[in-house]
Formats: C-alpha cells, structure tokens, sequence
C-alpha cells in the first residue's frame, strides 16, 4: 500500500461506524484506509460515491493577513483539504518570486512564490501563487542537511529528493533537491548604501566637473531602466543630505523599455557624490554586499544559469572578484556561477532590481551539501504549516517542498482532479461532534469562522448527510460567530436554528450567483441549483432578518462577462433583497484549469484563443480586465440600488429556547 497523506488524519478503522446499506460501492483508493465508501440508487447521487471518514480535525486556521478575509474555516465536504501536511514550522524561510525570502508563517493568498514544473525531460522553477494556506499541531522532525540548514516538519511532509518525492520521517541517507540554503540579507547600514551608490555610479553613472568656454560644469547623472534601482538610489543619496532631480533622459521604443534618470548638479552635490563613491581604503563586509549589489543592478544579468558582470571597468571587475571570494564564492572573471551560488548571491548582498533575480525557466537540480545528515523526531506536538501552490510545490529552506491543492488534492487520493472531483466526494461524518468539542476547547477563542470557503458545504450530500444542522447547533450553543457561502438553496432548511444563531452571536450569509442564463447554468453548473431558485433563496433570508450578500462569481469571460448579461444580473439580486454585490471573475486554479479547459473546447471551441490569451500568465485575469468588470457591476449596482448602504436588519427571536452555553473548565 502506497504512503498517502489522508492517513494521519483518518480514524482507525474500527472507529467508522456504518450507516446503512452501501450498494454496490466501488473499491476503496487506497489512500483513504478506514474510509466506508457508498453509492445511492437515488436519481440526485447517481454515478457518484461518497468515502465516509471519521475526521480528527474540523476548524483550520488561515494564519496572518488573507485576501480571503478570514482566519478559520470548517468544511465538512472539503474533498482533501485535510489530507494536506500542515508541513513545516512556521519560520521556515519560503522563496518568494522577487527572490527574497518569508517565513512559511506569513505568507497570504496571493504572494507569488517559485515552484516547480516538469518538462518532458527535466523539472524547472517557476513562479507560482499562494492559494490557501493552513495550519495544524502535528509531531514534529528535524531534518539536518549537509550544509548546517534544519527544517522542522511532519514525518508525513514529502520533500522533493534524487529519488522522488519522499516523506520526511524517511528521508535519512538520501540527498535532496533544490536551490541550497540561503544567505542571511545584508543590513540596511551607512557602509551598505554607500557600497551600493559606489557599485551603480561607477557602474553607469556619468559624474564630473567639466570646463567648457562658457564656464564650469557640475554635473551628476545616472540613467536606468528599472525604478527599483533609481528608487533605491535616490533614496541613499538623500540620507546622505544629496538632493537628486528625477526626469525622463529617453521615450519608450519598440526596441527598449523608456530610461529614467536622477541628475544634481551644484557643486557641493557632485563634491558629496564623489567623496560617497571613494574606494576605501579598509572595505566591510557590508560595504562590499553593497557593490557587489550595486555593479549587478548596473552591468549584472543572469540567463542560462549564468551571472555575468560586463563592464570594461578593470578596477570594477578587480574589486567585484576580491569581494565574491570573500564571501566564499568560486568564481573567476568570465566564469560560470552555479544556480546554487546565484540564489546565495541574491540573498547575500540584495541587489534591487527584482527581474534581474529571476530563477524563472532554470533546471532544479541537487545543490551541494543537500544530503540528509539526520531525521530526528522531536517528542513534541507543534503547530505546523501548509500552502497550496499553483504548482504543487514550493522551495522551502532551499529544498523542494510538496504542497496540496483543492480540486487537484483528489489526486493524492487515487484520484483524479476533473470527474473524480465531481462524483467523489469525501465526508467527515463526525463533523457536528469535532466542532463542539474544539469550540469547548480552553484554547479556542471565540473567533469567527467562514464554511463554504472551498467546497459547499450545503452542496447535495448535505441533504442526507446532515452535517450542518449539528455544526450550526454547536456554534449557536457557544455563540460563536461565523458565515456560509454557498450556492445551495438547501440552507433555507436550517433557516430557524441561522435565526436561532443569529440571536446570540454575529452571523454572515452569501449566496454565489454569477449569472443568469438557464442554458450556461446547465452546461456549467448542472449540479447546482438554478440561479433563479438561489435568488429566491436570497429573499426568502433577507424576508428573516439576514442581510444576505451575493458573490456575483463566476463571470466567464466571452460569455457572462457582457453588459447585458451583468445588468440583468445585478438586476435580479437587487430585487432579491440582498445588501451587497461583490463580482468575482473567473480564476483557474490547476487541476481546476484542465477541466474547466476541457468543458469550454467542448462546449464553445471558439472562446479557446480568447482563453489562452487571458490566462496564459496564470491563474487570474489581467488586473486591467478585473478592473473593467468591477467597474461595470459597480455602475449597474447604482442603476439598481445597491450602492446605498442598508439599514441594519433586527432577526427576529427564535421560536425556541436557545440551549446555554456550560463549559467545564
């Protein structure tokens, strides 16, 4: 049996309880080990299974600041979402696409990070987003590696190594595969800045004292193509009391990019500029990180693997190379840099300019001293961390790490990301219980709680399940706050225990209708209710005392991305009674894109160019294209009356007793 990563968060065996018949239910995957799967001879359940699993966790966390806009989530349907690691400890340095590094702790939903593709013949980095992002208590391992680097992370954590993925717990003896450990950031110091103005201004600086006919002429000028040097060094010079005029030194062609210059040019200024760029005598170590980062912003590039430094400067050239081999890098004039000592190289002296730092296309490869010295269990339980990834992976500590996706989490399941997603779907029985229990925990916080943040969970399984009911009974009995997304109508059942909640604690409520159009509905969205039942799912909740807001999402471009198509729309939520609209454009997370890919060649083959052209950078349109579809459901909003704020709705009291809260401390 293959090692997969629903097991640490599956129930033994003789934990699953059956409830009823399961006829003719397919195999087990074999990565859910204790699971009872069932199918249903019912018309609504026809073709699909369900793997019913005792869970040992329900509320996850979402730690720091989120776009998504919340910091815990329960989802009782959520396909794989708990068969993730929660991987590494949270100070695990993550690299991040501008080449610096973060910790695993603080990243966000949107950071671009670099990840890793395969090719027919290799597997090369790429710059991948930050889609979700967890955490869990887990027993944790130290894994030492050749070069001094430690990482911190589950046993079942799978590492990329010469072998394959392999999880930590079995890592020993093997070697790993990434980029190396990085170099600790150079400080911001008087010695670093002016470092960094020598290397740039002797680099590609014009500065002078020039005697002409007319008179004498002080004269300072540096001219980039890239803000992020100009802005850094303009920056130096003024803390250094040298006050610089920014100006356009040439246009845009359709050769090169436009050239932006700072000048100064009284005499006291070039006299300051020229003292700040003197070869000292007794260069620093932080001195030398600065023009080392300095001459790569001004004559550096790096392509192929390679980092070159042209300039016919020989002192430049002298001096770079006496600083490289100070800091332990092998090198000669002309020489080829390994990606391992590029990525140091990045790190250790920081050069400004991000596209310059770029990894993006290069071959992963073992990088010296990435062997596994020792995997040491540490006897403790701690919090641990996960992303997911548009690729899948992540370099973590310089090594490659795995990851987990949403809809491409069923693949860890023996199964696949496009039907599979659809027709198996896995439950976690004990959902109502887990909740309870966490909320009674002594550590748990009162803090609010989104559902319906991956998978519906009033989606059709919750109608013969009944997960929900004991979910929302526990959150009522603790008053805790939370809200539901979701594009199930079947949330109008559990309408008195919402009024109930809503009682004694905060509750949100969103509905996700993206559009109209009967026929787009049935080919896009069959498994859903129509939008026009969702709609008067909307009044009916609104007529309770909710205000209710609806996620117009998705809006499909070349199809429901069109002004009549968004007025009629906004229209009908506005009529719905809901308070609010927010559009959410199509976004094509992998696993997600194949399918979605397959459907639209299938159904409108003549949107494919369209498709390619809008999400041939990732998974999100173009932020101008965003911008664009705001703005026209912003103004149909207005025609329609859903730019005023709404007054506040009082729900009314609940026809019975609500239960009180008793915590045994």
């Amino acid at each position: 049996m293959k090692d997969m990563r629903w097991d640490n968060l599956s129930a033994p065996p003789d934990e699953v309880v059956p409830d009823g018949p399961a006829p003719a239910a397919p195999p087990l995957p074999l990565a859910l080990p204790g699971a009872v799967a069932r199918t249903f001879d019912t018309p609504g359940f026809r073709g699909m299974t369900f793997y019913e699993v005792r869970a040992k966790s329900i509320i996850n966390r979402v730690p720091g600041t989120s776009r998504v806009g919340f910091d815990w989530t329960i989802n009782p349907y959520r396909g794989c979402s708990h068969a993730c690691s929660y991987c590494l400890a949270g100070d695990t340095p993550i690299l991040m696409a501008n080449g610096h590094t973060k910790p695993l702790a603080d990243l966000v939903v949107g950071d671009e990070i670099y990840g890793t593709v395969r090719g027919r013949t290799d597997r090369r980095y790429a710059v991948t987003t930050v889609f979700d992002h967890w955490s869990t208590t887990k027993p944790a391992y130290r894994i030492t590696l050749g070069d001094g680097t430690q990482l911190v992370a589950s046993g079942d954590h799978r590492f990329l190594s010469e072998r394959g993925w392999r999880q930590a717990k079995r890592l020993a003896g093997g070697r790993l595969v990434g980029t190396g450990g990085a170099a600790e950031a150079p400080k911001d110091s008087p010695e670093y800045r002016r470092g960094y103005l020598c290397g740039i201004i002797r680099g590609d600086g014009k500065l002078g004292t020039f005697t002409y006919s007319y008179g004498t002429v002080h004269r300072f000028r540096l001219a980039l193509a890239d803000l992020e040097a100009l802005d850094r060094s303009r920056a130096y010079l003024a803390g250094f009391g040298v006050a610089t005029t920014a100006f356009e030194f040439s246009v845009a062609t359709t050769a090169r990019r436009v050239i932006r210059a700072l000048r100064a040019t009284s005499r006291a200024d070039v006299t300051a500029i020229t003292d700040l760029i003197a070869w000292p005598e007794w260069p620093t170590d932080e001195w030398r990180k600065g023009f080392l980062a300095g001459v790569f912003d001004a004559v550096g590039s790096c392509s192929g693997g390679i980092l070159r430094l042209r300039t016919a400067d020989g002192q430049i050239l002298r001096r770079a190379t006496s600083a490289l081999a100070r800091f332990g890098f092998d090198v000669e004039l002309g020489a080829q840099m390994r990606l391992t000592d590029m990525v140091r190289f990045f790190h250790l002296v920081d050069p400004a300019i991000t596209r310059k730092r770029s990894i993006a296309g290069l071959p992963v490869t073992t990088a010296p001293g990435l062997d596994v010295v020792s995997v040491e269990p540490l006897g403790i339980e701690m919090p641990l961390y996960d992303i997911t990834t548009g690729t899948g992976d992540f370099v973590a500590a310089g090594v490659v790490s795995h990851n987990c996706f949403a809809r491409n989490t069923h693949t860890y399941l023996d199964l696949d990301a496009g039907q599979d997603f659809d027709s198996k779907v896995v439950v976690k029985v004990n959902a109502g219980e887990l909740v309870r229990r966490e909320l009674a925990a002594p550590k748990w916080r009162g803090e609010h709680i989104a559902m319906g943040t991956n998978v519906d969970c009033y989606q059709r399984a919750e109608g013969r399940y009944q997960l929900m009911p004991r979910i929302l009974a526990a959150l009522r009995d603790f008053a805790n706050p939370f809200s539901i997304l979701t594009k199930g109508t079947l949330i109008l059942r559990d309408l008195e225990l919402l009024r109930q909640a809503a009682s004694v604690t905060e509750v949100g409520l969103a509905m996700s209708v993206g559009f109209l159009d009967e026929a787009t509905w049935r080919s896009v969205e069959r498994g859903t209710p129509s939008p026009r039942r969702r709609l008067d799912a909307v009044r009916t909740l609104t007529d309770a005392g909710f205000r209710v807001s609806v996620l117009m999402a998705p809006i499909l471009p070349g199809l429901t991305d069109t002004e009549e198509s968004i007025d009629a729309t906004v229209a009908a939520i506005a009529a719905a009674g809901a308070a609010s609209v927010t559009p959410i454009p199509l976004h094509l997370r992998p696993g997600a894109r194949e399918w979605y890919a397959g459907w639209l060649t299938r159904e409108h083959p003549a949107l494919a160019p369209l498709y390619r052209k809008l999400y041939q950078r990732g998974s999100y349109l173009p932020k101008e294209y965003q911008r664009e579809l705001t703005a026209r459901v912003r103004m149909a909003a207005r025609r329609h009356g859903l730019h005023k704020p709404s007054e506040p709705r009082q729900v009314a009291a609940p026809s019975q007793p609500v239960i009180e809260q008793l915590t045994l401390l």
